[in-house]
Formats: structure tokens, sequence, C-alpha cells
């Protein structure tokens, strides 16, 4: 696994202009940055992160079957009581699923280290299914790269063969996209999305969150008030069930994408689940929830809202000393605590791997890089190839 230098694309502002891609920039800094990409073999990709991730992903299905029957977990979760049922029965109805990434700590050798599971709202999608592989056809045809340089990304391709097979179990429904307003990178990811659906044959339609009705029958209507029967939303279900429409959620006839009982393995006690049902497993980090006394045994340690998203809220103790804390909304919800593994420092960088599932298949790879120790939402996202 190399960090190697690279000549930005002089026209790569203009192409991303044409395709949508207007939040290559946040807060003024660059988030897509094309000055340096990842370097891997082929091995490394297939045994160290393809093999893991389909196994990993195996054993959080595992979670979920234990916890939607246990009453005691599903509090441990912090989910409301009010969804224990609809989840079970979303679970038991095997409601399907489109998509996933797990995050790992990985410096090209040795087992990557699962950081945790974004199995309900994970973004980077456009970069990765799209815009990395055309910087990869580029640096190709203008010989930046070899020719034989590739790229672990089957994800464009599989999410369009998702949604294509989803539509059989859903003739003639259309499916609706919707995310919150003010958010430019939500929005681009759902339009991407939105887009695969179209290219897969789909009759889709788009709605804001904040503009999603209810009609008196409790369905869920969009602006111009037609049932939506069919939801893709980029919205955390944990949020979901604080809105004051969570009691139309199980009865309202929606077909959820992501679906309920997803809201199981987006929830960070999933990692102390994992490490409780697979001990010492090698792709594994030991994990604890905060009130349990074997936490105490982790000298160093991360601290982990259930909740937490985009690296808010995350606090690095080291022999007993708090090293590093960042800011957000979370924590009051509980937490639970990771033993410290740091990510790979290559220079100044810190590079965190997040490896995408479709369909319950590995497909494809992001790197997000940041000069500290913790992924935040404007950390920088870099391209990756495979030579072999």
């Amino acid at each position: 696994m190399l960090r190697l230098d690279s000549k930005p694309r002089s026209h790569w502002k203009t192409l991303a202009a044409e395709y949508g891609f207007g939040f290559h920039s946040m807060y003024e800094e660059p988030y897509w940055d094309e000055s340096a990409y990842y370097q891997f073999t082929l091995a490394q990709i297939e045994q160290d992160i393809e093999e893991p991730t389909a196994e990993i992903h195996e054993m959080c299905l595992d979670v979920v079957d234990k916890v939607v029957r246990d009453e005691q977990l599903m509090r441990k979760f912090c989910i409301p009581e009010a969804m224990w049922q609809p989840i079970l029965d979303s679970w038991q109805r095997k409601d399907p699923s489109l998509y996933a990434r797990l995050d790992f700590a990985y410096n090209g050798s040795g087992p990557a280290k699962l950081y945790e599971n974004n199995a309900d709202t994970p973004t980077s999608l456009y970069e990765t299914g799209f815009w990395q592989w055309l910087w990869l056809e580029d640096c190709v045809q203008n010989g930046q790269l070899r020719r034989d340089s590739d790229q672990f990304n089957l994800l464009q391709d599989l999410l369009i063969a998702r949604f294509a097979e989803l539509a059989k179990h859903q003739p003639g429904q259309t499916l609706h996209f919707a995310c919150c307003k003010d958010t430019e990178e939500d929005r681009g990811t759902v339009q991407y999305m939105q887009d695969c659906a179209d290219d897969a044959g789909l009759d889709t339609a788009f709605v804001f969150i904040e503009d999603i009705g209810i009609n008196t029958l409790g369905e869920f209507t969009d602006l111009r008030d037609r049932p939506i029967r069919w939801l893709f939303k980029l919205y955390p279900w944990e949020f979901m069930f604080e809105e004051k429409f969570s009691t139309h959620i199980a009865s309202s006839k929606v077909n959820w994408l992501e679906p309920l009982w997803k809201s199981v393995i987006s929830n960070k006690a999933l990692l102390p689940m994992l490490w409780k049902l697979f001990p010492n497993h090698p792709n594994l980090l030991p994990a604890y929830f905060a009130d349990d006394p074997q936490a105490k045994t982790l000298s160093d340690y991360v601290v982990k809202p259930l909740f937490a998203r985009e690296g808010a809220n995350i606090e690095i103790v080291r022999g007993g000393q708090s090293m590093m804390k960042t800011e957000g909304p979370y924590g009051q919800e509980g937490a639970i605590i990771q033993q410290f593994h740091p990510l790979p420092k290559f220079g100044n960088n810190y590079a965190l791997i997040g490896s995408w599932l479709v369909n319950d298949e590995p497909a494809g790879m992001s790197i997000r890089e940041d000069c500290t120790l913790v992924t935040q939402d404007y950390s920088r996202y870099l391209p990756h190839i495979i030579i072999d």
C-alpha cells in the first residue's frame, strides 16, 4: 500500500461542473484531492479487504438476528420500544437492503481492523462509484498511469443491477428518493443514486424530507400528494424514530431503503456485540458497552456515541488521559468503548479505508484522509489504483 504523488488534471474542475460534482470542496477546503493516490496489489484487495468485508457482513447479520429478538439488547441499542416489533417484522420479512460501507484501518499488511459499519446512510457514493473511476480512465488515457492500472470499483454497475432486481418485487411502483434540504453533498449523493435507478429502468421521483406529508389515511405523501410506496431516504433511522411522524412508520405501507432492520447494524452498539459473538476475530477490535466492567481493561481506547456520525463526539484516551475529542451533537444516547488502533499514517496524512457492499456483496473501495486520527465530514477523498 503506497501513497504516491500525482499531478492533478488541469480540467478536472471543468469536468466536475459538467458532471454536477458541486461538493468537491467543503468549508473552503478541498474535499476531492487528486494530488496523490493510493496504490494496492490485487492480493491486498482480494485477501485483506474484499474477503473480510464479506465475512464481517455475515457476522453483522448474525448480530441483527440476535438483537431483534432480545428486548434487553434493543434497549442497549437505544431503539424506541414502539419500533421493536416493526424492526423484528422487517427482519423476518427479509426486507431487502441496497448497500453499506465498512470502515477499516489498514496499512497494507496484516488484518484490516473494523472501525464501524455505515449500514444505513453511507455517503461518498458518487465519488467512489463514478468520479474516481473517471479519474482513473483519464489518467490512463493521458499516460499518467500504466495501462494495466485497475481499481476495486464495481459499485455503479452493481447498484444499477440491484435497483433492477428490486424493481421486480415492486412492479409499477415509483421509487422516491429523499434527503434533507441545504445539504449539497447529500443532494448530490441522492441524485447519483436516482440516476442509477433511472438507468435500471425504474420510475423515480424526488422529495425533500422536510416536504414529506401525511394524508388522512396515515400514508406518507410527496408534494403532489401522491402516496409514497417505495422510498430511499438518506436520513438515519434514529433521526426518523424521533420525528413526530414516527408513529406512522410501521403503518404507512412504505417499502423502505434502507429497511428498518438496518437500524440495528448502523448503531455503534454493533461493535461490542460483534466482539462478544466473535471474540478475538482478526478483523475486530475489542469493544464493550461503556457500562461494562470489561471496558476498564482497556487503557488505550476510543469513546464512540451510539449514534455518532462523521467523526463527531469521538474521544481518544491513552493511558487514562484524553488525547483528542471532537465536537458534535451526540452522546446523550450512550456510548461504546473500542480499543484504540490508530489509522496508518502516510507523511502527515491518516488514511481510512471504506469497503462497500451492494446486495450483500463486496463492491468497491473509497479512501478518506485527514491530518488527525479522526476522519470527519470534511476529510479529503483520494482515489486509488490496483497494480500487479
